[in-house]
C-alpha cells in the first residue's frame, strides 16, 4: 500500500527539478537575484542604485547641454576678441592717418562691427545665447546641474555649475545696454565699441591726440572684460568636461556594484545546469526502480 522508495525518490526528483528551475530561469534572465523574493536585501539595494543611476543619467545630459552652450559662447567670444583686437589695430592706425585715410578705416572698422554683431547673434545653442541676454531678467545665471546626490535619510541635493550672465554678456538686449560692448566707457563720450561708431575722421583739433588715446583706453578695457569673461566661459567649460568624466564613471560603477549584488555567473550556471539534468535524470531513474520493485509482487500470483 505503500512504496517507500518511490516516494523517497519522488522527493528527490521535485527537489531537483525546482532547482534545475531556478537555474535555467537565472540562464535566461542574467540574474541570480531577478526578484524581491529570491533575495529582498539584494533586490532593495539594486533597485535604489539603479534608480540613481537613472538620475546620474539625467545629469549625464544636462551636462552635455550646458557644455554645448558654454563652448558655443566660448568659441564665439573668441572671435569677438580677435575683431576687437583688429579694431584696436585699425584706430591705432587711424591715430596718425590723414583724414582722408581714416575715413577709409573708418570704413573697416564698421565692417568688423557687423562682423562682431554676427558673431554674438550666431552665438545660439538650443535657443540660448550666453553673450546677448537681458540686464533685467530675473534669471542672472545659467546654471547647469553637476550632480545628484542622495544621503543616508533619503534627503536629496543636486550640485550645480553657475555662469553669471554679467560677466560675460557682450550685449543687453534691454535698452539699459549694460553690455561690454554696448558703452565705450568712462575713459571718453566715443562709442567706438558700440554698434554705432564714431567717425574717426571727426576727431580735430587741439585734443586729437587725447580723443584717439581715450578711445584706445575704452577697447582695451573691453579686452580685458571680454578676456575676463573668455576665462570664465573656459573655467566653466573645463569643470563641467570634468564632471561628465566623473558622471560616466560613476555610473559606470554603480553598474558594476549592481552586476555583484545581482547578476549570475553564467558558467557557474551553466555548469550547475549540466548537473542538475543529470541529477534528473538519475532522478527519473530512481523512480522507475522504485515502481519497478513493486511489480515482483506480481509473480506470486501467477500459476
Amino acid at each position: 500500500m505503500t512504496n517507500a522508495a518511490a516516494l523517497t525518490a519522488l522527493q528527490s526528483l521535485s527537489a531537483t527539478n525546482k532547482q534545475l528551475q531556478v537555474t535555467q530561469g537565472r540562464i535566461s534572465t542574467g540574474y541570480r537575484v531577478a526578484t524581491a523574493s529570491d533575495n529582498s536585501a539584494y533586490w532593495s539595494i539594486a533597485t535604489t542604485m539603479r534608480s540613481d543611476n537613472k538620475a546620474n543619467s539625467v545629469v549625464q545630459d544636462a551636462l552635455g547641454l550646458g557644455a554645448g552652450k558654454v563652448d558655443t559662447a566660448y568659441t564665439a567670444m573668441e572671435s569677438a576678441i580677435d575683431v576687437v583686437d583688429k579694431i584696436k589695430q585699425k584706430v591705432l592706425l587711424a591715430k596718425t592717418s590723414s583724414a582722408e585715410n581714416r575715413a577709409k578705416i573708418q570704413a573697416e572698422i564698421a565692417t568688423y562691427q557687423a562682423q562682431l554683431t554676427d558673431n554674438i547673434n550666431g552665438a545660439n545653442y538650443a535657443g540660448t545665447n550666453l553673450l546677448q541676454t537681458d540686464s533685467t531678467s530675473t534669471v542672472t545665471t545659467m546654471t547647469v546641474i553637476s550632480s545628484y546626490n542622495r544621503d543616508a535619510t533619503g534627503a536629496v541635493t543636486t550640485g550645480t555649475i553657475d555662469i553669471a550672465f554679467a560677466n560675460i554678456r557682450l550685449i543687453d538686449v534691454d535698452a539699459a545696454a549694460t553690455g561690454i560692448l554696448d558703452t565705450a566707457g568712462a575713459a571718453s563720450t566715443a562709442t567706438i565699441l558700440a554698434i554705432d561708431v564714431t567717425d574717426l575722421s571727426a576727431i580735430t583739433g587741439a585734443t586729437e591726440i587725447e580723443q584717439f588715446d581715450n578711445i584706445l583706453t575704452d577697447v582695451e578695457a573691453a579686452l580685458a572684460a571680454m578676456a575676463n569673461g573668455a576665462a570664465e566661459l573656459g573655467a566653466a567649460k573645463a569643470r563641467i568636461d570634468l564632471q561628465k568624466d566623473f558622471q560616466s564613471k560613476l555610473m559606470d560603477s554603480i553598474e558594476r556594484g549592481v552586476g555583484q549584488l545581482v547578476d549570475a555567473d553564467m558558467n557557474k550556471e551553466s555548469t550547475r545546469l549540466q548537473a542538475l539534468q543529470v541529477q534528473q535524470q538519475l532522478g527519473i531513474q530512481a523512480l522507475s526502480i522504485a515502481n519497478q520493485n513493486a511489480q515482483s509482487i506480481l509473480s506470486l500470483f501467477q500459476s
